[in-house]
């Protein structure tokens, strides 16, 4: 085959192993950091980076209201110095459990639906770890808007699918530089 032929699939390959390189080196700390968190995640409960649920008494009585569970939680963050200010409730009712999570920090009271007692208090681990995972954590100590978080999902996102494209090519153009050769 002539080498007019070959010559611009050798400085397409040339370019493309740069460009491969290049992107690598600074990516490869944020793929480290997604696949780490990505494994932690998936074993979160196995883990123990998610507090149990715990089960009480799911049948005969009528549940404390919503805003008594926050009243609840947020009394509790008070005596230990959190921020009190909710996020959220996870209600589970075949567990008889209801979930009080916070906007600044990453507890968990957890409640006995029925009478509101008090069945744990603990950290949720896999929380914060998701948002290391997806970028959102310096949006959360920075008081943004996502904004991080849109901007590195999306960039490591891109960047997946460039290596993966420029790693595709790495492997497949040396073949057809062979072939073309022969």
């Amino acid at each position: 085959m002539s080498d007019s032929k070959i010559q611009p699939k050798v400085k397409a390959l040339r370019w493309i192993r740069n460009l491969h390189k290049w992107l690598g080196l600074p990516l490869i700390i944020f793929f480290f950091i997604i696949g780490i968190t990505s494994i932690l995640l998936a074993w979160k409960k196995k883990a123990e980076l998610l507090p149990p649920t715990l089960k009480t008494e799911v049948e005969g009585g009528i549940w404390i209201s919503p805003s008594e569970m926050v009243r609840i939680g947020e009394e509790e963050m008070i005596k230990l110095g959190q921020d009190s200010e909710v996020d959220r409730i996870d209600i589970q009712p075949d567990k008889g459990v209801a979930k009080v999570t916070f906007k600044t920090h990453f507890t968990e009271v957890q409640l006995d639906g029925l009478s509101g007692k008090v069945l744990s208090i603990e950290t949720r681990h896999s929380d914060w770890i998701e948002k290391v995972h997806d970028g959102s954590i310096v949006d959360f100590y920075l008081g943004g808007d996502e904004a991080t978080k849109l901007t590195y999902s999306t960039l490591t996102a891109l960047g997946l699918i460039l290596m993966s494209l420029s790693g595709f090519y790495l492997w497949y153009f040396p073949k057809v530089i062979r072939r073309l050769k022969k």
